[in-house]
């Protein structure tokens, strides 16, 4: 039998039934537990699947992805927490290389947390260039010292203490077609609108040629996104065009408050 690790695996979902059996086989044999909180709408089985891979389950209305994940934390029993979400995997080398931290003792105890490398398979292949990779997330934690913080939704894990880095990848199982990734620039577009909208600073050129020029570039180029072929070449542009939609839509929330305060 494998040993389990001190590690309570901690994941917030939405209507995952698809995909969260997939995140949950890839922990479920070899951390000590569990933990589950699902939006409280959710009706379509994400919870029964949750539940059959031994998670404990939780269902709560919705807080926000920074408050959400750290209701999840909060429920955590074990010393060690890991982050996953229900499109995500620890890949077999990832899996190796956290039991080894806990082969020798205190050997994980000399930091507060581990990043390692976030690979996403889009469009029916891996993607390890560009702005996508090896986009390092910071996911295992000692209870205590960590607490998710930022802005939704883009939630990042503020920790007390050394980070160590891991090599191996987490695999990330992406937006399954085009349509689903240009949705969600919407989503986050409109939500950067609404957080900027009452700065001083109004978006100009640089916002609005320069910065979707240089991410183009940036992920191209200068990292290499031309090595992941007709997909690296589509995200260099996605990107640029993410970028110039946030601040296009920045403009258009001014322009409509100013038209109904006239």
């Amino acid at each position: 039998m494998q040993k389990r690790l001190p590690i309570s695996v901690c994941m917030i979902s939405g209507a995952e039934a698809p995909r969260i059996g997939r995140a949950l086989e890839s922990v479920a044999a070899w951390t000590s537990e569990i933990v589950v909180v699902l939006n409280a709408e959710v009706t379509d089985g994400t919870e029964q699947i949750a539940a059959r891979h031994g998670a404990r389950v939780f269902q709560e209305p919705w807080k926000g992805f920074i408050g959400q994940k750290n209701s999840a934390a909060a429920r955590a029993g074990q010393p060690w927490i890991l982050g996953l979400d229900a499109d995500e995997a620890v890949s077999p080398a990832l899996q190796t290389e956290i039991a080894r931290l806990f082969e020798r003792p205190g050997e994980a105890d000399r930091f507060a947390a581990f990043s390692f490398p976030r690979c996403a398979f889009y469009c029916g292949r891996w993607i390890r260039h560009g702005d996508w990779y090896p986009d390092r997330q910071t996911r295992l934690w000692r209870r205590g010292r960590a607490r998710w913080g930022g802005v939704d939704p883009h939630d990042k894990l503020i920790v007390d203490g050394p980070v160590g880095r891991l090599r191996g990848d987490l695999h990330h199982y992406s937006m399954e077609n085009l349509d689903r990734q240009l949705a969600k620039i919407a989503a986050y577009s409109s939500e950067f609108a609404r957080q900027r909208t009452s700065a001083q600073r109004r978006p100009g050129v640089f916002d609005l040629a320069v910065r979707p020029a240089w991410r183009f570039w940036r992920c191209y180029l200068l990292r290499r996104g031309f090595l992941d072929g007709w997909v690296g070449f589509y995200l260099a542009w996605q990107t640029a065009f993410a970028c110039l939609t946030r601040y296009a839509k920045v403009l258009e929330a001014r322009q409509t408050a100013r038209d109904v305060n006239e």
